[in-house]
C-alpha cells in the first residue's frame, strides 16, 4: 500500500519552489511567444460566456438519452464487421449549464458508444472537420499486427489533416472488457472527443462470476469551462496558473454521461437519470474519461460488487464505492433491492477528488449527481441536492481505489523476467522557462513531419538500437528486437499520483510500494493485469509484459496536462518484424500533409 498522499497544500508549497528558476530566460521566451502570436496566458482566463467572440462553434450538441448508454443486446451474435462513422467537429455545448466551445463526435458528448463482440472486426471512418489535425486512440486494445491504427499522434500516425478522413480497421484479438476511445493529440479529448468502447467476450462468463441482467455504461469526467488550449498555454507558461509555475488547471466541475450541475451559473445544469427494475442486477461499466482528477463513484444506500478492472475479471468483493483514476475502468454490480427511499429514487454520485489541486477554483462543484429511479417511481429528485453522501447503509464496507489489492477471478501467473529496465519520472523547470515532465531526463515531443512508427519502419536498426536509448528528436525508447519478458521498474519522484497507461499490452502489476525500487519482493503468482496503473506520489511500481507485439507503444501519464508536457516514453518491440509489415498508404500520406 502507498504512503499517505501529499495534501493539496503540500503540493502548492512544493510547486512554488520552481517559480524563481530560469526567470530571466522565461521573460525572453514569453516575449518571443507573444510576438509570434502564441497567446500564452498570464492568468487563469474564463471564456464560458455564450457571447464569447472567440468561439468557433458551428452547432449545438444533440441531446443524450439514457438508452444511449445501455449495452448488451448484441451478446451471442455471430462474428461480423461492425461499422461506425465519426465526424469530429466544433460545437457549442453546456454539459453543466455553462455554455462552452467543445470538440465532439457526431454532435454529442460523450460521443457514440461502440459495442462489439470479441470475434468482430471494427471499422470506423473518421472525418475531421476541425481546423487542426486529430486522431482517435482505442484505449487498451492490443492492435497486434495493426500498430498504425493505435491512433497515437506523433507515434503511430501523424494525425488526420483538416477536412480529410481515415478509416481505422482492426480486430480485438484477446481483448474483452470495458474501455473507451479518445483523441490523444495534445489536449483535444479534454474538450469532448471521448466515448465508451465495450467488447463482450466470445466465451461465457465463468460460473464464479455473479450473474447480472442488464448493462449500463457510466462515463465520468472532470469538466473545464475554458477551452483546453487556453488552459494548456497557461500551464506551460513561465508564470503558470495562479502565479505558480507547474500548477495544473483545476476543473470547474464534472459530468456523468455528459450531464453535470454548476450551481454558481444559476442554471444548475441537468442530471443523468435512468430507470431500473426492482429485483434485477445491473452491471455498471464505469469509465473515467476525464483529464486530471480521480472520481469516486457510489450509489446511495446500495452496496456495490466489484467484478472488473480494465478488462480483467476480479474475484467479487463488496464495496461502498470505488475511486476511478483517469483512464481506468471498473465494473460493479448494483442490486435493485432497496426500499428506503420515499419516492423510489436514489442519488448516484461522482465525487471529483481534489487531492491534486493546487489552487482554489471559484464556483467549483465537485459533487456531481445522477438519478437512479426504480420503475414506478414518482418524478423528481431523490432529495436535498446539498445533502452529504450517507454511504451504502451497510456497516463494515470500505472503498476500493487504484491502490487497493485486487484479486483476479482467474489467476494469471507471470512468467519469469528475462530483462529489466529502470525508469523514473519527475517535473523540472527548463532553462527556457517551461515546466515539463521528464522520464529518465527526457521530455517527449512528437517528431516533425513523420511519426516514430514510420522512422523505425524505414530504419529498424539505425533509429533505435536495442536497449534503452534516445532516438532522434528526444524520443526515449526501449527497443527489444527479440521476444523478452520485460520488467519495467518505475520510480515516481513527483509529489502527485499519476495514472500511467501502456499501449498495446495489459501488463502484470508485480508490486508497488513507497520510495524507490531497490529489489523489493514481487508477486509473480497472482498479480493483477491492467493497462492503466496508478503510481502514488513518491512510490515505485514494477510492471511486467512480453515484447511479442511488433510496433511502437506509448507509455505515458494519462493526465492530459502531463502528457502534453512530455511525460511519455515508447517501447519499440520487434522492429525487424515491424519492418516486414506493410504500413497503409493513408497513414504514410498523413505525414506529408502536416
Amino acid at each position: 500500500m502507498a504512503d499517505e498522499k501529499p495534501s493539496a497544500t503540500s503540493r502548492r508549497a512544493g510547486r512554488r519552489f520552481w517559480i524563481v528558476i530560469g526567470l530571466a530566460a522565461s521573460l525572453v521566451v514569453l516575449a518571443l511567444a507573444l510576438g509570434l502570436g502564441l497567446g500564452l496566458g498570464l492568468k487563469h482566463h474564463h471564456h464560458s460566456n455564450s457571447s464569447n467572440s472567440n468561439s468557433t462553434a458551428s452547432q449545438s450538441l444533440s441531446p443524450q438519452t439514457s438508452s444511449n448508454f445501455v449495452v448488451g443486446s448484441i451478446l451471442g451474435q455471430p462474428p461480423q464487421e461492425r461499422r461506425y462513422n465519426f465526424t469530429i467537429q466544433v460545437a457549442n455545448g453546456a454539459p453543466d449549464g455553462v455554455n462552452k466551445t467543445m470538440l465532439v463526435v457526431n454532435g454529442t458528448y460523450p460521443g457514440p458508444t461502440i459495442e462489439a463482440n470479441q470475434g468482430d472486426r471494427l471499422v470506423v471512418n473518421v472525418k475531421n472537420n476541425l481546423p487542426n489535425a486529430t486522431s482517435i486512440h482505442w484505449h487498451g486494445l492490443f492492435q497486434n499486427g495493426t500498430n498504425w491504427y493505435d491512433g497515437t499522434s506523433g507515434i503511430t500516425e501523424c494525425g488526420i489533416p483538416p477536412g480529410e478522413s481515415l478509416t481505422y480497421n482492426f480486430t480485438f484479438g484477446d481483448f474483452s472488457g470495458t474501455t473507451w476511445w479518445q483523441c490523444v493529440l495534445s489536449t483535444q479529448y479534454t474538450d469532448g472527443i471521448t466515448g465508451a468502447l465495450i467488447v463482450h467476450p466470445t466465451a461465457q462468463n465463468p460460473t464464479t462470476l455473479p450473474a447480472y441482467d442488464d448493462e449500463i455504461v457510466i462515463q465520468m469526467a472532470d469538466l473545464y469551462h475554458d477551452e483546453s488550449q487556453v488552459l494548456l498555454a497557461d500551464y506551460l507558461s513561465p508564470f503558470g496558473i495562479a502565479g505558480t509555475q507547474g500548477n495544473e488547471p483545476v476543473p470547474d466541475g464534472g459530468t456523468i454521461n455528459g450531464f453535470g450541475q454548476y450551481f454558481a451559473s444559476g442554471t444548475g445544469g441537468s442530471y443523468f437519470d435512468f430507470t431500473i427494475e426492482r429485483s434485477k442486477t445491473y452491471r455498471l461499466r464505469l469509465v473515467n474519461t476525464g483529464s486530471f482528477a480521480s472520481i469516486r463513484f457510489s450509489v446511495d444506500n446500495h452496496p456495490l460488487t466489484l467484478i472488473e478492472a480494465d478488462g480483467t475479471l476480479l474475484a467479487p468483493s463488496q464495496v461502498s464505492g470505488v475511486t476511478v483514476a483517469v483512464a481506468q475502468r471498473y465494473s460493479v454490480l448494483l442490486h435493485a433491492n432497496q426500499t428506503s427511499s420515499a419516492n423510489g429514487t436514489y442519488w448516484m454520485r461522482a465525487t471529483v477528488q481534489s487531492d491534486m489541486f493546487t489552487y482554489d477554483q471559484p464556483g467549483q462543484n465537485l459533487d456531481i449527481r445522477g438519478v437512479i429511479r426504480y420503475d414506478g417511481a414518482k418524478t423528481g429528485l431523490p432529495g436535498d441536492a446539498a445533502s452529504v453522501d450517507p454511504g451504502p447503509g451497510v456497516s463494515g464496507l470500505s472503498d476500493a481505489d487504484g491502490t487497493t489489492a485486487l484479486t483476479p477471478l482467474i489467476a494469471s501467473p507471470a512468467p519469469d523476467a528475462t530483462r529489466a529496465v529502470q525508469m523514473s519520472f519527475s517535473f523540472q523547470s527548463t532553462p527556457d522557462g517551461r515546466f515539463l515532465g521528464f522520464m529518465n531526463s527526457t521530455s517527449w515531443e512528437p517528431l516533425s513531419g513523420t511519426s516514430t512508427l514510420l522512422a523505425v519502419h524505414q530504419d529498424p536498426t539505425g533509429f533505435a538500437p536495442v536497449g534503452v536509448g534516445i532516438g532522434a528528436g528526444d524520443q526515449l525508447l526501449v527497443t527489444e528486437d527479440s521476444i523478452q519478458v520485460l520488467d519495467v521498474r518505475v520510480d515516481n519522484l513527483d509529489d502527485g499520483d499519476h495514472p500511467f497507461h501502456l499501449h498495446g499490452h495489459r501488463p502484470w502489476i508485480m508490486g508497488i510500494g513507497p520510495g524507490r525500487y531497490t529489489g523489493q519482493a514481487l508477486n509473480a503468482t497472482s498479480p493483477l493485469r491492467r493497462d492503466t496503473i496508478l503510481i502514488p506520489a513518491y512510490n515505485w511500481v514494477v510492471l511486467r509484459f512480453v515484447t511479442d507485439n511488433p510496433g511502437l507503444w506509448a507509455f505515458h501519464c494519462h493526465l492530459a496536462w502531463h502528457m502534453a508536457a512530455g511525460l511519455l516514453m515508447q517501447f519499440n518491440s520487434l522492429p525487424s518484424a515491424l519492418a516486414k509489415l506493410d504500413v497503409p498508404q493513408d497513414i504514410v500520406a498523413q505525414c506529408t500533409k502536416r
